[in-house]
């Protein structure tokens, strides 16, 4: 069985092989599935990253989530504690770029939500089992903040970025769905 770090280059390798074109068919196939599902329908507050590729793209995601009314908390990572603060954006002018060319809230044009408000959670990843295990960028952020979320949780991913299995470690903890642009797998 492959290490994390082996399955992280394998995947970022495939991904980078994804055309534009199939790149937006897929992101938009995944988010039209996104929108179907009760939890999306259902939350007021969305948690979701600003995307970078080879993620899917959220950026109609967050689109979509204003235009019904909703309100859109992305994260600011504080990187003394290892932990995520999920910040309102209400336009993409609030965000900056940090480090590795991350898109994050800026702190004085935002206010920070409680987890507790956040009704459903995307969770980002680079790599998934059918379970709902997700192998992340490595820095560990979402698995300490998943620890204590109790709201719902999905992932949007690419086929390329299902993988059959890995060795799940004690603090790695599923998500709830993970939405494909061919399927919604349950996975609790």
């Amino acid at each position: 069985m492959d290490d994390k770090n082996t399955i992280r280059k394998q995947v970022k390798d495939t991904l980078s092989q994804l055309s534009k074109p199939l790149y937006e068919d897929y992101s938009y196939k995944i988010a039209c599935r996104l929108f179907e599902e009760e939890e999306w329908q259902k939350a007021d507050v969305i948690g979701v990253t600003v995307s970078k590729p080879p993620e899917v793209d959220t950026y109609q995601i967050i689109r979509k989530a204003w235009e019904t009314g909703k309100t859109v908390v992305v994260p600011k990572c504080v990187p003394k504690e290892k932990k995520l603060s999920f910040r309102t954006l209400t336009e993409f002018s609030q965000l900056e770029s940090v480090f590795y060319g991350l898109f994050e809230p800026v702190p004085t044009l935002t206010t920070e939500v409680s987890p507790e408000q956040i009704g459903l959670l995307i969770v980002p990843g680079l790599a998934y089992t059918k379970a709902g295990y997700r192998i992340g960028f490595g820095g560990g952020y979402y698995d300490r903040f998943l620890t204590d979320y109790t709201g719902n949780t999905v992932s949007l991913a690419f086929k390329e970025q299902m993988i059959s299995d890995f060795l799940v470690e004690k603090y790695d903890l599923p998500v709830g769905k993970i939405i494909t642009p061919n399927d919604v797998i349950k996975t609790v």
